[in-house]
């Protein structure tokens, strides 16, 4: 059995890279290797099942009141309507479909260990070697180069070892007094969803095919331990069993 299928993952093809978009409309390029620039991403239109009043947002929004052209990391799809909301208040917006990415380098490892019998001896395949490998494409940012990061219910979707790596990675590309919004399901969830910004206080939830299965559900003292390089947390509960927490570096 191939370690997709240990984790729940079926074999899927392509990959999304994140979309960096600047404050005026002219797309600029990039290194290769990095994220690629473009002012929005094109997609199918869909239609938002439902919206949800996010609390979270709100004190979100409110700790990056006055920043002035500040910087955001989007770790969600590249929807026209968030990158548009914070790019109106003057902000620089990098976005990063992490999730579609962690599922392409699974993917691309499958058929690497099939392919290559050197692979199968000399890969790790521990979860630290897989999330090691991972970041060392993902997420590459210059140190202090955010103020604010989208990281959603990520965390719920990714194995753990990878999780704890990539908070260690965002502590260091959050700037000082930076902050990262998240979302934790309090129960497994049943279907899969995307998130966008609606207004200040509203997101859009959209209902998507699955990409990654859930992996876990944190309790509070697993959150505490996991962001304990954040100086403050807080946490809002809403009634569709969703919490959102925001984390201040």
């Amino acid at each position: 059995m191939s370690f997709l299928n240990k984790l729940g993952l079926g074999i899927g093809s392509g990959t999304t890279r994140g979309v960096s978009l600047p404050l005026h409309s002219n797309a600029h390029s990039r290194p290769p290797g990095t994220p690629i620039s473009a002012m929005g991403a094109g997609r199918a239109p869909e239609t938002p099942e439902s919206t949800r009043v996010s609390n979270g947002l709100k004190e979100f929004l409110w700790n990056l009141d006055g920043l002035g052209r500040g910087t955001l990391l989007d770790l969600g799809p590249a929807w026209q309507t968030t990158l548009s909301f914070f790019i109106e208040r003057g902000f620089r917006v990098s976005s990063e479909d992490f999730l579609r990415g962690w599922k392409a380098f699974l993917t691309e490892e499958e058929k690497r260990l099939r392919e290559d019998a050197d692979a199968r001896e000399t890969l790790d395949m521990t979860p630290n070697g897989r999330a090691t490998r991972f970041l060392a494409e993902s997420l590459q940012y210059p140190r202090a180069s955010f103020d604010a990061v989208l990281l959603w219910d990520l965390p719920d979707y990714l194995e753990p070892m990878l999780v704890k790596q990539m908070v260690a990675r965002l502590a260091e590309l959050l700037r000082p007094g930076g902050v990262i919004l998240a979302m934790f399901h309090s129960k497994k969830p049943e279907g899969f969803q995307r998130y966008r910004v609606a207004d200040s206080n509203t997101l859009q939830v959209i209902s998507s095919a699955v990409i990654c299965p859930a992996q876990k559900v944190y309790q509070n003292r697993e959150i505490q331990d996991l962001f304990g390089r954040f100086r403050t947390m807080k946490s809002f509960v809403g009634r569709d069993q969703l919490r959102e927490t925001l984390f201040i570096k």
